[in-house]
């Protein structure tokens, strides 16, 4: 599979109903509490300016420092409890849908995957961080 050519589906069922899983997705004390893959990786900071135009980023890092990137980008589209779409640094476009469902909220994301690494790779990473915001978000 070329990567340029393909997107990345990802999603999750929430026990939680829309209005907190909004509030969980966008708000920066929030990211910081579940925006990593693994135990080993953490968010020190988060700023999120949401609304089309505005600018988000996160700072991802290594607990052990010994690597970190910031992860950002520009909002195109933000259409409250429903959707969520913007561009990463690079060019590569992300959108998230949120569906309510009784007392629980679907979140569908979809992403164009990067070059450098192999679409598994980058698939089970974000899987990886919708579960820990799946996780963070019913326990709270």
């Amino acid at each position: 599979m070329d990567a340029s050519d393909s997107v990345i589906t990802i999603e999750a069922i929430v026990h939680a109903p829309i209005e907190k899983v909004w509030e969980y997705w966008t708000v920066p004390h929030h990211i910081r509490k579940w925006n990593n893959a693994s135990d080993e990786w953490h968010t020190p900071s988060a700023e999120n300016d949401l609304r089309v135009g505005g600018k988000f980023v996160s700072r991802m890092e290594a607990k052990d420092g010994s690597f970190g990137f910031d992860f950002g980008g520009i909002y195109h589209e933000v259409r409250v409890h429903e959707f969520i779409s913007y561009a990463l640094e690079d060019g590569r476009k992300v959108g998230i849908t949120f569906i309510p469902q009784e007392n629980e909220t679907k979140v569908v994301e979809v992403f164009e995957p990067e070059t450098a690494n192999p679409v598994e790779m980058q698939q089970e990473g974000w899987q990886a961080i919708l579960n820990n915001f799946k996780k963070y978000t019913e326990q709270q």
